[in-house]
C-alpha cells in the first residue's frame, strides 16, 4: 500500500512544469558564444548558452561534470541527484548544468531577437553538443570531464558526446536515452506537433497568446500518455472516469511554462537524431557507438512509451564494456523513472550512478 501511495504522489507531482529558479539556488548565468554555426551550415546569430554551476572547479580542472537536459526541460532537470551525499556531490565535483538550444533559456525561437519564432534555424542534437563543448572550452578552459550525464534528450546528447568527443570524458551516464530515434518516438512527436500546429490560434507560429487547445492536446499526448504508463494510472485512479478532471487540471498547469515554437523546434532535433550520421560513420549507428571510449552506463525505464527501452538496450550493445541497467526493477514508471519524483527511482539513480562514478574514476 505504501508503494502505491508513493506512486500516486509521484504521478501528481511529475505532471508539473519544469522546475523554476529560486533565489536560494545557484546563480543562473549566460555565456555569449557569438554566432553559432550549425551542422546544416546555417547560423544562430548572437548565440548564448544558459547554465548554472554547483561546487568548485579544482586547480587542475579535473573534477568537472557536465549535465545536459531533457526536451523542454532546464538545468534543474536532475537536481534530485545533486547535493551532499548524492551521486553528483558538489563537495567533490564541479557540476555544470546546461540548457539545450530551444528550451527558452539558451537561444531559442521564443527569445531570439535576430531570428524570432519560425525564423529561427533548425538545429540538431549534435549542434546542442557543440554549443556545450564551446562553453566548457571557451568559458572554463576545461579539457576533460569526469562524466557527461543527462536524461531523455539529455541521454541522447550524452551518447552523442561520446561519439563526437570520445577522449573528452572518463564516463557517460545516459538515462532513458536513444541512440537513433525509432519510428514509434517519431510518431509520438509528430502527433504532439500536429496538436499545436493544427490549432488556428498557433497562426503559423505568430501567436499572440498560447494556442490553448493545441497545448492542451499536446499535454495529453506527451506528458499524460507517452511519459506515463497504464500501471501508474491504475494505481492512482480506481474509478477510471476520475482521470478526466485531473487531466484538465494538468493541461491548465502546462499553459504557465510552455512555449509552442520552442517545443516544435526541439522535436525536430529529437526525431532526426542518429549518432550514426555523425561525420565519418556514414549512417552506421553501431559503428558510431563502437567508437565510444568512455566507460558507459545506460539506464532504461520499464515500459517507456516515449523512448522505448528496446532501442537503447539493443543499440547499447555496440558500446565497448557498456553497463546497462533497468531503473528500479519491479517498478513500472516508464519514461518518468528519470523524473525524480518516485522515491524508489531517486534512491536507485543516486546509488547506482554514484557507485558507477566511483568505479569509472578509480585510479585517476
Amino acid at each position: 500500500m505504501k508503494r502505491i501511495l508513493r506512486l500516486i504522489a509521484f504521478v501528481l507531482i511529475a505532471s508539473a512544469p519544469a522546475s523554476a529558479h529560486t533565489p536560494q539556488q545557484a546563480a543562473h548565468q549566460l555565456f555569449q558564444e557569438g554566432d553559432l554555426k550549425l551542422e546544416s551550415g546555417e547560423v544562430i546569430k548572437d548565440f548564448s548558452i544558459s547554465y548554472v554551476t554547483h561546487g568548485t572547479l579544482n586547480a587542475s580542472k579535473s573534477n568537472a561534470i557536465l549535465m545536459v537536459t531533457a526536451i523542454s526541460g532546464n538545468h534543474h532537470r536532475i537536481d534530485f541527484m545533486i547535493g551532499p551525499g548524492k551521486a553528483l556531490d558538489p563537495e567533490k565535483y564541479f557540476i555544470i548544468c546546461t540548457d539545450a538550444i530551444g528550451n527558452g533559456l539558451t537561444s531559442s525561437p521564443s527569445n531570439s531577437k535576430a531570428q524570432p519564432r519560425m525564423q529561427f534555424p533548425k538545429f540538431t542534437i549534435r549542434d546542442m553538443v557543440e554549443s556545450e563543448y564551446r562553453l566548457l572550452k571557451e568559458k572554463f578552459g576545461i579539457e576533460h570531464v569526469v562524466t557527461v550525464i543527462g536524461p531523455s534528450m539529455g541521454g541522447m546528447q550524452t551518447l552523442q558526446w561520446g561519439v563526437s568527443h570520445p577522449d573528452y570524458m572518463d564516463s557517460l551516464v545516459a538515462i532513458v536515452p536513444l541512440a537513433k530515434t525509432p519510428a514509434w518516438t517519431v510518431a509520438v512527436l509528430e502527433a504532439s506537433r500536429k496538436a499545436i500546429m493544427n490549432d488556428p490560434a498557433w497562426k503559423d507560429g505568430n501567436y499572440d497568446a498560447p494556442p490553448e487547445n493545441g497545448v492542451r492536446l499536446w499535454r495529453d499526448i506527451l506528458n499524460l500518455l507517452a511519459a506515463r504508463t497504464p500501471d501508474m494510472y491504475q494505481a492512482q485512479f480506481k474509478n477510471g472516469m476520475d482521470v478526466l478532471p485531473w487531466m484538465q487540471q494538468q493541461e491548465t498547469t502546462a499553459m504557465k511554462a510552455f512555449d509552442a515554437n520552442d517545443w516544435i523546434y526541439q522535436t525536430w532535433a529529437y526525431e532526426r537524431h542518429d549518432v550514426g550520421t555523425t561525420a565519418a560513420f556514414g549512417g552506421d549507428t553501431a559503428k558510431a557507438l563502437a567508437s565510444i571510449k568512455a566507460k558507459t552506463l545506460i539506464l532504461t525505464g520499464t515500459k517507456d512509451l516515449l523512448n522505448p527501452e528496446f532501442e537503447p538496450t539493443q543499440m547499447g550493445k555496440s558500446i565497448p564494456g557498456v553497463k546497462m541497467m533497468t531503473i528500479s526493477p519491479g517498478t513500472v514508471t516508464g519514461h518518468a523513472s528519470a523524473g525524480g519524483f518516485n522515491t524508489a527511482d531517486v534512491d536507485f539513480l543516486n546509488r547506482e550512478v554514484g557507485d558507477f562514478l566511483k568505479t569509472a574514476t578509480s585510479g585517476r
